[in-house]
């Protein structure tokens, strides 16, 4: 069974509010899990001159299937709470990408054995 941990998305006209938590100077760039509703995303970038928030908007375009230009960061550009706007995105699309990728699996696939 997942211990997945929804996120507190909402669902707007212009797309999908995401609030994000960010671990900048990471060793690894990842979604790190969820905490307090926030997705938590470790980024190996430097919080300094914008790097951090760029690299965030990098993965989640890539993560959420999503063009760059619609990952916008709408607060937070100084604070390691933020808040990004997935526009023209789907609530139950995103939540579904999420999900999957960071379910791990529990137990080895016994259809094959």
């Amino acid at each position: 069974m997942s211990s997945y941990t929804p996120v507190a998305l909402v669902q707007t006209e212009q797309g999908v509010e995401l609030p994000v938590w960010a671990i900048a100077g990471s060793s690894r760039t990842e979604i790190g899990g969820v905490r307090d509703g926030s997705l938590i995303v470790r980024i190996s970038s430097a919080p300094e001159k914008g790097k951090a928030n760029r690299a965030i908007i990098d993965l989640l375009a890539d993560v959420l299937e999503l063009r760059k230009r619609d990952v916008v960061l709408m607060r937070g550009e100084h604070h390691r709470n933020k808040r990004m706007l997935l526009s023209g995105a789907q609530m139950h699309r995103v939540e579904q990408i999420l999900r999957t990728s960071m379910e791990l699996p529990d137990r080895p696939d016994k259809e094959n054995g």
